[in-house]
């Protein structure tokens, strides 16, 4: 009974598929929506802002990264649509000055470093942090890493019960391991951060892939910018206070990372 059931949905679903255009006009899902990314010069924040202006979002990349990040600005597509800032996040001035800086420019703020300036404009908006799997399980990092990103899922909803009054949803990120720059420079135990040569991201791919609970695929930057992407568009209007996690099951499974 169960199977005539299945059968009959696909079915309905098929034919309602063949009844409509299969390949619909590409859907720009940030259009018109003002954004920040922090860290955005290279690796998942880089994808992301690659990924907010092809879906039709203004970008400030705001980086310590003043090469890397003045030049994804001008790489990025469409032409216009990214502007660099230099921003050290640990200074809260230079957080200040961006946000500012971006507001004056653009007369608001929609997506991520935005509260102070959401709430007074009544505008709504969402604020998006990037946590870790080392904030939802045990083992997964050195303690003050781990620390740190069990913080940021607990402030993320806490932050949400504050400014969810406001209509500013806050979300955050905890993607497995993504074989970044940082990542490897981390593996390699290298405090100057240094461009990883290509064999040395797929070293690490395949590394982490040995490790991770969902086989066949790989976890990349474009992943967690995809993430990214929901959380800051409409379709993710009512989800706040929510911890998004990109780990194809590891923190689920009983065998994480061979324990």
């Amino acid at each position: 009974m169960a199977m005539e059931v299945m059968s009959e949905m696909t079915h309905q679903v098929t034919h309602a598929t063949m009844a409509t255009d299969i390949t619909p006009p590409f859907h720009r899902r940030l259009e018109g929506k003002i954004t920040i990314v922090t860290g955005g010069a290279r690796g998942i924040g880089e994808a992301m802002v690659r990924l907010f202006a092809r879906h039709g979002a203004k970008v400030v990349i705001a980086d310590i990264d003043e090469a890397s990040g003045a030049a994804l600005a001008a790489a990025v597509h469409p032409p216009g649509a990214a502007t660099f800032m230099r921003c050290d996040v640990s200074v809260e001035a230079d957080v200040e000055r961006v946000v500012s800086t971006t507001v004056a420019r653009h007369g608001r703020l929609d997506v991520m470093h935005a509260a102070r300036v959401m709430v007074p404009r009544g505008r709504g908006g969402c604020v998006i942090s990037t946590a870790s799997v080392a904030g939802v399980a045990g083992g997964l990092g050195l303690h003050a890493y781990t620390a740190s990103k069990h913080a940021v899922v607990g402030l993320t909803r806490n932050v949400a019960c504050e400014l969810g009054r406001h209509g500013v949803r806050v979300n955050c990120i905890s993607p497995f391991g993504v074989a970044t720059d940082m990542l490897v420079d981390a593996w390699r135990g290298e405090s100057e951060k240094q461009w990883a040569k290509e064999e040395e991201v797929e070293e690490m791919e395949e590394f982490v892939k040995g490790l991770g609970n969902l086989k066949g695929e790989t976890l990349r930057a474009r992943d967690v910018a995809e993430a990214a992407l929901y959380l800051a568009s409409d379709e993710s209007k009512y989800v706040s206070g929510h911890n998004l996690v990109v780990d194809g099951g590891v923190t689920t499974s009983r065998n994480v990372i061979g324990l």
